[in-house]
């Protein structure tokens, strides 16, 4: 059965917020328990309404982004953040996947899309817009192969995982594909970070482009 995901919104602009909310309060399971138009009342919220996923701008009056989710995940580590912005350069989208934050969007995404995202980062999967991830493929692309010896750790069954999460397949359609339970999957997730010393599914699908698992086509 479907679960209801609470989303807050955290942007300076008013029409960016209602035209959100709207949307997102339109979509079943979904409910959007809170809006901030700056960092710290988005810690505020936080604090008080502990919602799924929030969508984060990263040009705020105070605070900016990048510190509010960092702070955000310090007080609230199971709420999910994806980064909602119109900047696409380097120097924004590390430092906030450093921060914590799960996925980074560009406000040109489509509303399914977004919606698809809350939903992927509720179950605690990451969404790069295509621009996004391919620049963060090429900044790891050429990097050394300090790790590499860690794949000889991953199990046949790991191996064959992680190289579908590098294509992009989320937990259940990596079910889907081995025709396993998703349960197996998320221990297998698990597992690969573990060995491989990352934090996450993105890290992972990165690690796994740096090092030559998976090939371009």
């Amino acid at each position: 059965m479907n679960e209801t995901i609470t989303v807050m919104i955290v942007d300076d602009h008013e029409m960016v917020r209602r035209g959100a909310a709207s949307y997102l309060a339109a979509q079943q399971y979904i409910q959007v328990v809170g809006e901030a138009e700056s960092g710290e009342d988005a810690l505020i919220l936080a604090v008080e309404a502990v919602p799924d996923v929030v969508l984060m701008d990263l040009v705020l009056p105070g605070i900016d982004g990048v510190e509010t989710t960092r702070k955000l995940k310090d007080l609230s580590p199971r709420t999910q953040v994806i980064i909602l912005t119109s900047f696409h350069e380097d120097e924004h989208i590390f430092p906030a996947l450093q921060a914590g934050a799960i996925s980074y969007l560009l406000k040109d995404v489509k509303a399914a899309a977004l919606v698809e995202a809350i939903q992927l980062a509720a179950r605690g999967e990451a969404v790069l817009h295509p621009r996004i991830a391919e620049r963060v493929i090429r900044e790891f692309q050429g990097g050394s192969s300090r790790n590499r010896g860690f794949f000889l750790e991953l199990t046949e069954r790991e191996m064959e995982i992680l190289k579908l999460i590098a294509r992009g397949f989320t937990n259940q359609k990596i079910a889907d594909h081995l025709v396993i339970t998703v349960g197996t999957v998320k221990g297998h997730v698990s597992n690969i970070l573990g060995k491989l010393h990352l934090a996450d599914r993105t890290q992972a699908a990165v690690y796994a482009w740096q090092e030559g698992l998976i090939q371009r086509d």
